[in-house]
C-alpha cells in the first residue's frame, strides 16, 4: 500500500492503513513531512508554524493513537484556548471572542448592544445545526449511494429548513443580527476556514463558529507542528515506511486498476495507492494517460493566502495568540479575491503569535508575528506588486488598531505567496482548500476519495471531500482508509 504525500491528511491515513494490517510506504517530494503543516526559523531566534494555525477537534487526533493502542498524552499534549481570539474592528471597537458561550455572549451585549440571549441562541442554532449534519457530510463518502439511505441523512436533509441552512451564510447572519454588522462581520468570517466567501457560501457554513465556541479551539505544545510529528512517530512506530525526497513521477495503472508507482530512483508495485497530492496535479502529471474528471476539476477553487512572517521586537500585550483586525468594508474585500482575483485596498489582517504560548518561538521580550491575508489563488497576477501592496495595506490597518508605526519594529520578515503556497505543496494555484464552497453544492461537486475509473486509486487531504483544514483533512483520510478496508 502505497500513499503519494505526507500531508497531515497522508500521515493520517497511512496511520489508519498499517492499523489495519497493511504494509504501507508514503512518498514525499520534500525533504520532511508536514506538507501546508511545516515549520522554520527566522535569524535572530524566531520559529514559525508555517501554515495551519489553528487547531480544533482533537478528538480525531487522539482516535489516531487510540486505534493503535497508544494513549495520546504519551505522544501529544494540549490545552484549551481561553480566550479563542481578540477581535479589533474598523471603528475602534475590541471585543474577545471567550471560549464558554455564556461569557462570549455577554461580551457581545457589552460591546456591541446585542442581547446576550440572542447571541446565545445563535450558537444554540450553530450546535444543532454541527450536530444533525456532521456525521452524514463530514465523516462518509458523499459520493456513495448507502450514504443517502441512512437514517441519519434523511433526517439531516429533511431538517434543513428548519434549521435555517437555506440561502447564504451572510443573510443567514444578517436576519439573525439585523441591527449589528460588526457581528454579522465576525461570523462571516468563519466562511474563510474553508476559503469561500460568505457572500455566496450557503448558509450550511453557519455551524462552524460551533467547533470553536461549542467544542473549543486548542493549542498543542510545541506548535501546530507537533501534531505532524507525533502522528509520524506514531506512524514509524507502526511500520510505516517514509521515503523523503523522492517525488512520484507517475501513477501506474493496466487493465482498468493501478499496478504500481514511478519515482525518479526505483519503480514499485503497489495494488493500491492513496493520493494525499491535490487532485489537479495528481491527473495532470500523475495520470497523464487518463482522462481526468474535467467536470471536477473546473470547480471554482479556493482562496489562498498571503503571509508574512515578522520577527516583532517588542511584545504587545493586548494581543493574544489568534487576533483579526477587520477591514471596514467586508463585502469589497470578498469582491476582490472571488471576483477580481485581486487584492482590495483595505483588508482584514489575521495576526497569530504562538510566542504568547510558546516563549522559545521568540527571543525575550519580543515575539513571533504570523501576518495573513486572504487572497485570490494565482491565475497569472503579478504577485510582487500585490505583494507590496497588500503589505502596506497590513502595516496601515495594524497601525490604526495599535496606535503604534510596526515597520519599524520588524526584524526579521519571510513572505509566502500563492505562488510559493502552489510550488512548496502542489497545490494548484496556492488554493488552500481545493476547491471553494461557494455553492449549495459544492460538497457534492468536490471530488471523492476514491477514483471511479482506476480501481485501487483513492484520495485524501484538503482537495477532496470533505474539504481542507485540519479537522477535515483528517477526516477525508477517515473516509479513504474505511472505504480501502470495508470496501
Amino acid at each position: 500500500m502505497a500513499v503519494v504525500g505526507a500531508g497531515i491528511g497522508g500521515i493520517a491515513a497511512a496511520v489508519r492503513l498499517a492499523v489495519a494490517g497493511h504494509r504501507v510506504t508514503v512518498f514525499e517530494a520534500q525533504a520532511s513531512f508536514g506538507g501546508k503543516m511545516h515549520q522554520f526559523d527566522l535569524p535572530g531566534g524566531y520559529r514559525f508554524d508555517a501554515g495551519p494555525s489553528l487547531f480544533t477537534l482533537p478528538a480525531l487526533v487522539d482516535e489516531l493513537f487510540r486505534l493503535a493502542g497508544r494513549e495520546p498524552q504519551d505522544y501529544f499534549r494540549y490545552e484549551r484556548l481561553d480566550p479563542i481570539t481578540q477581535y479589533f474592528f474598523a471603528d475602534g471597537t475590541r471585543l474577545t471572542a471567550w471560549a464558554d458561550a455564556d461569557k462570549f455572549a455577554v461580551e457581545i451585549e457589552n460591546k456591541l448592544g446585542v442581547p446576550a440571549a440572542e447571541v446565545r441562541g445563535f450558537l444554540h442554532r450553530s450546535a444543532r445545526a454541527y450536530d444533525a449534519t456532521a456525521q452524514t457530510f463530514l465523516h462518509k463518502s458523499l459520493h456513495r449511494a448507502q450514504t443517502y439511505f441512512s437514517t441519519d441523512t434523511l433526517k439531516a436533509l429533511a431538517g434543513m429548513p428548519q434549521l435555517g441552512l437555506l440561502g447564504t451564510m451572510h443573510s443567514r447572519h444578517r436576519r439573525a443580527f439585523p441591527q449589528e454588522p460588526r457581528l454579522v462581520q465576525l461570523f462571516d468570517r468563519f466562511a474563510t476556514y474553508n476559503g469561500s466567501d460568505p457572500y455566496q457560501a450557503p448558509a450550511t457554513l453557519s455551524l462552524i463558529p460551533h467547533l470553536e465556541h461549542g467544542l473549543g479551539a486548542y493549542y498543542p505544545e510545541g506548535g501546530i507542528y507537533s501534531i505532524a510529528q507525533s502522528l509520524v512517530r506514531l506512524a514509524e512506530d507502526l511500520g510505516v515506511t517514509f521515503h523523503y525526497g523522492e517525488p512520484v513521477e507517475e501513477i501506474l495503472t493496466a487493465g482498468g486498476r493501478v499496478t504500481g508507482l514511478r519515482t525518479p530512483l526505483e519503480v514499485y508495485d503497489f495494488g493500491r495507492i492513496v493520493s494525499n497530492a491535490d487532485v489537479m496535479p495528481t491527473y495532470r502529471r500523475l495520470l497523464p494517460k487518463h482522462a481526468a474528471p474535467e467536470r471536477t476539476l473546473a470547480q471554482p477553487r479556493s482562496s489562498s493566502a498571503l503571509i508574512f512572517y515578522w520577527g516583532i521586537g517588542r511584545e504587545f500585550p493586548e494581543l493574544d495568540l489568534h487576533n483579526i483586525f477587520f477591514s471596514a468594508d467586508y463585502q469589497r474585500e470578498f469582491q476582490a479575491i472571488f471576483q477580481d482575483q485581486t487584492v482590495a485596498d483595505d483588508v482584514t489582517v489575521y495576526v497569530n503569535i504562538t510566542s504568547k504560548k510558546t516563549p522559545s518561538d521568540a527571543p525575550p521580550g519580543q515575539e513571533n508575528w504570523f501576518v495573513m491575508v486572504n487572497v485570490p489563488h494565482d491565475q497569472g497576477q503579478d504577485w510582487d506588486a500585490l505583494r507590496q501592496h497588500t503589505r502596506a495595506a497590513v502595516l496601515r490597518r495594524l497601525n490604526q488598531a495599535l496606535g503604534v508605526d510596526v515597520a519599524p519594529l520588524i526584524r526579521a520578515e519571510r513572505v509566502w505567496t500563492p505562488p510559493g503556497i502552489a510550488a512548496d505543496t502542489s497545490s494548484h494555484g496556492g488554493a488552500l482548500y481545493g476547491s471553494s464552497s461557494n455553492t449549495l453544492m459544492a460538497a457534492f461537486l468536490r471530488h471523492p476519495n476514491f477514483s471511479r475509473q482506476l480501481e485501487g486509486l483513492y484520495f485524501c487531504g484538503g482537495s477532496v471531500h470533505p474539504g481542507g483544514g485540519i479537522p477535515l483533512c483528517l477526516l477525508s483520510a477517515k473516509i479513504a482508509a474505511d472505504l480501502i478496508n470495508n470496501g
